[in-house]
């Protein structure tokens, strides 16, 4: 692999996961990522991580489960894995909140 930093990557890594990643990168705007992802995964998919990422951006301004429940319809499952994935994950999604607070701005 051509990054230095292999140990901070995931043991799941592997060539065909780096060149997805890679190909997400060169999307250049929404609509192409709209292109690629209904190609990619199944609609149902798409909305499931959508769907994780409106919980975790909750989750990180302090709403409580049932609140997430009601304004997402995601069910408790997946929102214990979202809260596991911001307290003691890789800090994707944290990464990620900051960058989309910052766009918003």
């Amino acid at each position: 692999m051509e990054d230095e930093e292999i140990g901070r990557y995931p043991r799941w890594r592997d060539e065909l996961t780096d060149q997805l990643f890679k190909a997400i990168l060169l999307l250049k705007n929404k609509e192409e990522c709209y292109r690629f992802f209904e190609d990619l995964a199944t609609i149902n998919e798409i909305k499931e991580m959508s769907q994780r990422l409106k919980v975790a951006q909750m989750l990180n301004q302090g709403f409580i489960y049932e609140e997430i429940v009601q304004r997402t319809g995601a069910s408790s499952a997946t929102i214990s894995r979202v809260k596991k994935c911001l307290n003691y994950g890789a800090d994707g999604y944290r990464l990620i909140l900051e960058r989309l607070r910052k766009v918003k701005k």
